[in-house]
């Protein structure tokens, strides 16, 4: 997408946006004091809600879902609609990018993803090119659908999978259980493997910023397979290539605010260290990363530079009775530790979240409990 069009896009958007009810999730992301943790959850639009199976149905697919705007925002809405969330994310795939690069992407029903033509070779390799943006209109059309039907309720947010993630699927051409493809490309052969995380990255860029300009207001780069590389390995092959989307993030959104940008990497917590100067806002975390030792390292102090937290409880929690539900959602905002309060300075904060995303088996009710247990015990936190 080029330059002109993109601000012809912005200029017609800051016309129509409505100014947010809730902007909790934001103000968390820039480090500033809120009245309660906010929340927001992976894959909170999906199968464990029966409203989104009967839209799926009604779509006969998940890309016949994810292609469709009046699909895609009635998804995106539905968990909003039955639970006080701060922030809508939008309903799409990571691997949309990989799809429009022509690797020809499908969905089995039970089987997960997979591309019709896997990258393994240096032909392959030759043949990759960041894609035209315009194939994948169907999800900036999305991004600016939702963010017109939200009406200022609460912020959305874009995403996209890290040039690593994409890379892992794009060579093994499905899901993997021991990455043994594309970790044989990447030690065999590390010219390939930096040739297709080069093109990832300039792509994933280029599709985030298409997505800040069609109303994004916050955006995600979803790193989850970069804890099955090998220390060394992550620094070289997948953090270096975060940086390198980051580095080209425009940083103003359609409506004149800046974007937050979110990294998560899926068993990185042992790497906080090698990503606290990361050129974002916000780091993720998955449960098996203690939220105070993780403050201790990135959170920085009030008044001074750091990252803002989001995470991470077990998403296994909540098979669990609401009672014990509760108690594992305050185990997680006490382990934070007191939330920043100062409204005259930036100071560590904490976005709550799941350490990965929601399981389809999840009982809705399940997921009340957690909204409501994490909004009630962290109002509680700062009234201490």
């Amino acid at each position: 997408m080029h330059q002109g069009t993109r601000q012809r896009g912005a200029t017609q958007w800051r016309d129509e946006l409505r100014p947010l009810h809730n902007d909790t999730f934001l103000r968390a992301c820039r480090r500033q004091a809120t009245d309660y943790t906010p929340l927001w959850l992976m894959r909170q639009a999906g199968r464990y809600l029966p409203e989104y199976k009967a839209t799926r149905a009604k779509a006969g697919s998940f890309m016949g879902l994810a292609t469709n705007v009046q699909y895609a925002t009635e998804v995106t809405l539905q968990p909003l609609d039955r639970f006080p969330l701060d922030a809508a994310i939008l309903f799409s795939d990571i691997l949309t990018v990989p799809d429009a690069m022509g690797l020809g992407l499908s969905f089995a029903e039970g089987e997960g993803p997979r591309f019709a033509k896997a990258v393994r070779d240096e032909a392959a390799v030759a043949e990759l090119a960041v894609p035209d943006m315009d194939k994948l209109r169907y999800v900036f059309d999305a991004v600016t659908g939702i963010r017109k039907a939200l009406n200022g309720r609460v912020p959305l947010i874009g995403f996209s999978g890290s040039p690593w993630t994409l890379a892992c699927y794009m060579v093994e051409g499905k899901g993997s259980d021991d990455y043994r493809l594309v970790k044989s490309l990447m030690y065999s052969r590390p010219d390939l493997m930096h040739r297709i995380l080069a093109v990832n990255a300039d792509s994933v860029a280029a599709y985030l910023n298409a997505q800040i300009d069609a109303g994004a207001q916050a955006v995600m780069v979803f790193d989850s397979w970069g804890g099955v590389l090998a220390d060394g390995a992550f620094q070289e092959f997948s953090l270096a290539y975060t940086k390198r989307v980051l580095a080209q993030l425009q940083r103003t959104g359609a409506d004149g605010q800046d974007v937050p940008r979110i990294v998560f990497t899926k068993g990185g917590g042992i790497w906080l260290p090698d990503m606290k100067d990361l050129d974002c806002e916000v780091l993720g975390l998955d449960w098996t990363a203690n939220l105070g030792q993780a403050r201790a390292i990135v959170g920085g102090q009030a008044g001074g530079p750091g990252k803002a937290l989001q995470g991470n409880i077990d998403p296994n929690v909540l098979f669990a009775p609401p009672e014990a539900i509760a108690a594992q959602v305050r185990s997680v905002l006490d382990s934070f530790g007191t939330p920043h309060t100062d409204r005259t300075t930036t100071g560590p904060t904490h976005i709550f979240n799941l350490g990965h995303g929601i399981s389809q088996f999840t009982p809705p009710e399940h997921v009340a409990a957690l909204v409501e247990a994490v909004h009630s015990h962290s109002r509680a936190q700062r009234q201490r």
